[in-house]
């Protein structure tokens, strides 16, 4: 499994988790008890599908093995595996973070016009 995953959040909500040293998830997150995370290789479809439209997001690169236990790979209604948290998501482990803005088609884009996923 790859080392390290993604997390698009909420800007309001990850300045929120600076203070307190850890992000608890969004409201999806919180309900299905768990924090979703993606692969580079599943990242554009994931923010296509659930975050168009979406302003002031943070793309959040995530150092998996600094997450211990709490990390699970479990499969979607598609079969891919996806890194789930169960648990806060420590700051520790954001390896870096990077603002998006919406592109013309109203999908997640890097700001600054850096084009392409990680």
């Amino acid at each position: 499994m790859t080392k390290v995953a993604y997390k698009l959040v909420d800007r309001a909500e990850w300045e929120a988790a600076r203070a307190g040293g850890a992000y608890d998830g969004s409201a999806v997150d919180r309900a299905d008890g768990y924090i979703h995370m993606a692969t580079a290789a599943e990242l554009a479809e994931s923010a296509r599908r659930h975050y168009a439209g979406r302003q002031n997001l943070v793309l959040v690169e995530v150092d998996l093995p600094a997450l211990g236990e709490g990390l699970r790979w479990e499969a979607s209604r598609g079969g891919d595996l996806f890194p789930h948290l169960y648990g806060p998501l420590p700051l520790s482990a954001a390896r870096s973070e990077r603002r998006l803005a919406l592109a013309a088609d109203g999908s997640p884009a890097f700001e600054g016009g850096a084009s392409g996923w990680p």
